[in-house]
């Protein structure tokens, strides 16, 4: 992402609000009527058909607040809590405290106003593709035949996408202003899981390309408020440690201060460039940065202004995804042969006879970012103890309903149990399968939110020696449940939710510069003094 597709949208948005006149009409109410709909059923919200357009609009204006202005008003008390303790605001605990307290705190700590939110659904190609990689914006220009003069830099490739946005939707038969599923014709299934991998947001389980690309059209607003969120925290520390760089401090450095200087905050130097010509690329780093030069300006100069900030951070969505590979390679590392088979299986991957172990790690990496296809015999793994029971005792399979009646079957019993009774019944298909995939549904709906939470301690240990991962001695009951959690979510849905930790990463390395910045400027300050008294 870039930062000047962001600063443009910032200013745009700044305008936009004062010229417009929201309390009396709102985006959708120009939308077409399959916008409408696209809009209803990306949020899961029913609607009757036929329907006319007036229903359709009363539908959407009755939960547009909830869904596209203040979305966390539809979020549960977890998720209100979460996010609150992402903004350092500390909250009592979630089962215990009031759900409209909880949205009150968040609103006051949310990414826009609620007069921006609602503009920004008035143009959405204005934001919607900043979250894209470079390569699928490019794929995109591609495919609709847009030229893009070279070098094809992504701001130039954003400005040509969105210059011929309309022109495309009507050459495709479609509407632009929520955009159907022609917006992402050249992203592969894969590609919509990893985008959702990337930012935060779990793929639906069971899922089809259809709730993909829902999915992700559904959470690109907060993904994107939330990238311009982290980017200007970033800007602001780098802008912070460069103010205080004055001149005085960049003339009592030394050469190898200059040097050490420059290779932190990735400025090219010449080759045999003497003292002074190091202090001049410095001041003038530092002039592009704060923008005090003609031609300087923030968004320009901060991809310039560090690497371990700027650059990092113009590549942030390629650095999260080498953050997630690297914690999911982690975990697969640990993963035994039986649970690498397992997730191969999960996901229709053929398994070559003869694998080692090593050669089970490299396909499941390959496919970290593949979906699950559907329901599967794995989706019995996490059940609780009480679900599989259940199921097994009314699967009308009178071998099943022996073990679940037993007092002595243990939970991997029951798992092997349930998980044969559906394979039996997804080969024959017909009323048993339907059964079971109808109580697969509501039993890992329930369990969303709760999955571990009922376990004993040697189920949750056995659950975990059999993906390989050693229990630490004196681990505790809720160490081991996050532990379960951990290793659940990756078998579940590969490369998930790294997008804090990516983040996190570049905001270490903003801080790091920072630091360093003022570690020099004590030592420099104490030099300038010294170098004035000596021309004293």
């Amino acid at each position: 992402m870039r930062l000047t597709s962001l600063f443009t949208f910032a200013l745009a948005t700044n305008i936009a609000v004062g010229s417009s006149n929201w309390f009396s009409k709102a985006a959708y109410n120009k939308w077409h009527e399959t916008e409408l709909e696209r809009w209803l059923s990306d949020n899961d919200i029913p609607y009757p058909t036929p329907a006319d357009r007036k229903d359709l609009e009363n539908l959407v204006q009755k939960n547009w607040d909830n869904y596209a202005v203040s979305p966390y008003k539809s979020w549960d008390t977890d998720k209100l809590t979460s996010y609150l303790k992402s903004k350092g605001v500390e909250t009592k605990d979630a089962a215990a405290a009031n759900k409209d307290s909880l949205i009150s705190q968040v609103q006051s700590q949310w990414y826009e106003t609620e007069d921006k939110a609602q503009n920004a659904w008035v143009d959405t190609k204005d934001w919607i593709l900043d979250t894209w990689t470079d390569s699928t914006l490019k794929s995109f220009a591609d495919k609709h035949g847009i030229p893009v003069p070279q070098p094809r830099k992504r701001d130039t490739v954003l400005q040509q996408i969105r210059s011929n946005w309309e022109k495309i939707a009507k050459k495709a038969g479609e509407t632009a202003a929520y955009p159907g599923n022609w917006l992402y014709a050249t992203w592969s299934e894969s590609d919509l899981k990893e985008w959702l991998d990337l930012h935060g947001f779990p793929a639906p389980q069971p899922t089809s390309r259809d709730k993909l690309v829902a999915a992700v059209r559904r959470n690109s607003r907060i993904a994107y408020l939330k990238s311009q969120e982290q980017l200007d925290a970033a800007s602001a520390k780098a802008n912070a440690a460069y103010g205080t760089l004055t001149d005085k401090i960049i003339d009592a450095w030394g050469e190898s201060q200059l040097k050490e200087f420059c290779d932190k905050n990735a400025i090219s130097v010449p080759q045999g460039s003497k003292t002074n010509e190091l202090r001049a690329l410095v001041r003038k780093h530092r002039a592009e940065l704060l923008g005090d030069t003609v031609s300087g300006s923030a968004a320009s100069a901060f991809g310039a202004a560090t690497s371990k900030a700027g650059n990092q951070y113009a590549k942030a969505t390629n650095d999260a995804t080498l953050v997630a590979q690297e914690a999911f390679d982690q975990v697969v590392n640990t993963w035994s042969d039986s649970r690498l088979k397992a997730y191969l299986d999960a996901r229709g991957v053929p398994v070559p006879q003869a694998s080692k172990t090593d050669d089970l790690r490299a396909l499941v990496r390959r496919n970290s970012h593949k979906i699950a296809s559907g329901f599967n015999a794995w989706t019995w793994d996490d059940l609780s103890f009480q679900h599989l029971k259940k199921y097994l005792i009314n699967s009308g399979d009178s071998a099943a309903k022996k073990v679940g009646e037993s007092a002595d079957a243990t939970r991997e019993d029951l798992v092997k149990a349930a998980q044969n009774v559906y394979a039996s019944a997804s080969s024959g298909g017909g009323d048993a399968y339907a059964s079971a995939t109808s109580y697969l549904a509501s039993a890992t709906q329930a369990a969303k939110h709760s999955v571990f939470d009922t376990w004993s301690e040697s189920e949750l240990k056995a659950y975990l020696d059999s993906y390989g991962v050693s229990v630490p001695q004196g681990s505790t009951l809720n160490e081991l449940k996050a532990e379960a959690r951990k290793q659940s979510t990756y078998f579940k849905y590969g490369t998930t939710n790294p997008v804090d930790t990516a983040f996190a990463k570049i905001g270490e390395s903003v801080k790091g510069a920072y630091q360093w910045v003022m570690g020099q400027l004590g030592a420099g300050a104490e030099e300038a003094k010294a170098k004035a008294k000596s021309e004293l």
